[in-house]
């Protein structure tokens, strides 16, 4: 058996499976928002007690990195450095699973599966640590808060709690309406970016039976609207494309009044920082462009969200390779295309190459179509995989350690 093999790995897992699954089942019943989850870090550090780790935090997030240095890491002067990643935060939904285990907080709810991500997390701490001494470089686990917009990863790095950098970065998200134990991937963009969109049309109130006396803003916002999905078909070519969402119109206070104001909101998620600067540009040239047109005025804010998702092509090939060497050839999905939501850890991969893959995680046997996706307040999902999941966390490391992405 070689330093770099990885198939001993699933079998290791498996026999962590049962204290994950209560890892999880406590996190899922104390769900925490942004960027401050103490009762998860106080879950993590118990779960990582007595292991041979450093631990580091920050003053924004309770955000935690705790650190393996290899037994081997000192016999050469080019060790590398690997940074695996979980987050821990949870959404503001009200569960309706009917688990035995079911959130406890009112109002929030680990509905993207960020429950799973730090028991896989913790999972692979405990394989490499168990490893430690055959491993040539140095582990860093990254416990991140805030991941649901509150822009956590950001906000560690801004801290330097991964500070030096990496050699390489990789993270996993689990998928509850996909094929079970599958993993997926793809080089280049992964997951879109994500700003909020704002818009507030001023015309001036009146009674609803004298329009002319007044100047609505409503229609305004609707031909807004219209203006903008025409923009996205004729302005932005297919091949780097952008998804502009209205999710929200809100004007008036009754039936026979024209109000002065109509606000809008929405979502821009692009696949790449041209399209995206470029999307910012037109909007602010056009919504006030047809505000005017209708004597009306409008304005137009946007606030960034997460960046593009990219994998570095190194990275993702890599990833292919040891799941298809851990798992078997059947394991692995190349993906087609990209998903436009979006992840911040973009941050990271924005610094460091490497890649985040998806773990499929309906139930064993199941028509994974007809599973409910994350964000769901009815999300289950299979807690077998996760023993799957701290293998290849755990398999990637080695590998890299040993090897880099060749």
């Amino acid at each position: 058996m070689t330093l770099t093999e990885t198939s001993r790995w699933p079998a290791e897992a498996e026999t962590l499976l049962d204290d994950l699954v209560d890892l999880r089942r406590a996190i899922h019943r104390e769900p925490e928002l942004g960027l401050q989850n103490p009762k998860t870090l106080a879950k993590i550090k118990d779960a990582l007690s007595g292991l041979p780790l450093e631990f580091r935090e920050g003053p924004s997030t309770t955000g935690l990195v705790a650190i393996l240095r290899g037994g081997l890491a000192g016999n050469g002067g080019n060790a590398r450095t690997v940074l695996l990643r979980g987050d821990m935060d949870a959404l503001p939904l009200v569960e309706d699973t009917g688990l035995a285990f079911t959130s406890e907080t009112s109002g929030a709810m680990h509905a993207c599966g960020h429950d799973t991500h730090v028991a896989m997390l913790v999972g692979a701490a405990k394989l490499l640590c168990a490893a430690r001494d055959r491993l040539p470089g140095t582990v860093m686990f990254m416990f991140q808060p805030g991941e649901e917009g509150h822009h956590g990863a950001r906000f560690m790095l801004d801290d330097g709690l991964i500070d030096p950098l990496p050699d390489a970065a990789f993270a996993l998200h689990i998928m509850p309406n996909a094929p079970h134990g599958i993993f997926a991937g793809r080089a280049g963009p992964l997951l879109a970016s994500s700003d909020v969109l704002s818009i507030t049309v001023k015309g001036a109130g009146g009674h609803a039976s004298m329009p002319q006396d007044a100047i609505d803003p409503i229609p305004v916002a609707c031909a807004i609207v219209t203006a903008i999905q025409t923009m996205v078909t004729r302005r932005i070519s297919v091949f780097d494309p952008a998804v502009i969402t209205i999710a929200k119109i809100a004007a008036g206070t009754t039936n026979n009044i024209i109000p002065e104001t109509a606000d809008m909101q929405g979502t821009i998620r692009t696949l790449s920082p041209h399209r995206r600067a470029m999307v910012a540009a037109e909007l602010r040239r056009l919504v006030p462009a047809i505000a005017e047109a209708h004597g009306c005025t409008a304005e137009v804010a946007i606030e960034e969200g997460f960046p593009v998702t990219v994998c570095d092509s190194r990275a993702a090939a890599f990833g292919q390779r040891v799941v298809e060497e851990t798992f078997g050839e059947a394991a692995w999905l190349t993906m087609d295309n990209p998903v436009m939501g979006a992840e911040d850890f973009a941050y990271v991969l924005e610094k460091v190459p490497g890649a985040m893959f998806w773990l499929g995680a309906s139930e064993a046997g199941s028509d994974w179509r007809q599973c409910c996706g994350l964000h769901s307040n009815r999300m289950v999902l299979d807690e077998k995989v996760m023993a799957r999941g701290a293998a290849l966390h755990a398999a990637l490391a080695e590998r890299f350690l040993n090897e880099g992405f060749a």
